[in-house]
């Protein structure tokens, strides 16, 4: 009798361990991952390759000589203030790329003290740096 309970709880286990990977299965079909694609349309590819074109002018800026050692002055790393050009909206990516084009080249130490300011009111606002401490 004892052989005959071993010989039936074998494929009890079987029949059990199939119905636990049947369940698991048909609970986690209700998971399953979607992913649509989509052409990606001219506009869209003009303003990514116009807002790149605008970071790289940015990018550019900061890194001369002058305003590198204006940032460095003031207490902000150029690459610091480079990284944070990379995580600006487009919004404000054209907002300074615009003022640094209408700015006079090279001549005008008002509007680089402008520009350096504007960048590190942006990075007081987003709290990487903390140059206005309150007393």
């Amino acid at each position: 009798m004892n052989a005959n309970k071993i010989a039936r709880g074998q494929p009890d286990r079987f029949r059990r361990w199939v119905m636990d990977i049947v369940i698991f299965a048909l609970l986690s079909m209700g998971f399953a991952q979607t992913s649509q694609a989509g052409v990606m349309g001219t506009q869209l590819a003009l303003e990514d390759g116009v807002r790149q074109q605008q970071i790289t002018k940015l990018e550019d800026f900061i890194g001369r000589k002058d305003v590198s050692q204006q940032l460095q002055a003031l207490g902000v790393s150029p690459e610091l203030v480079a990284a944070r050009v990379q995580n600006m909206t487009d919004q404000e990516v054209a907002a300074l790329h615009d003022r640094i084009d209408t700015d006079p080249a090279g001549g005008d130490a008002l509007a680089l003290i402008g520009a350096v300011f504007l960048i590190l009111l942006i990075l007081e606002v987003v709290g990487v740096t903390d140059i206005f401490k309150s007393v």
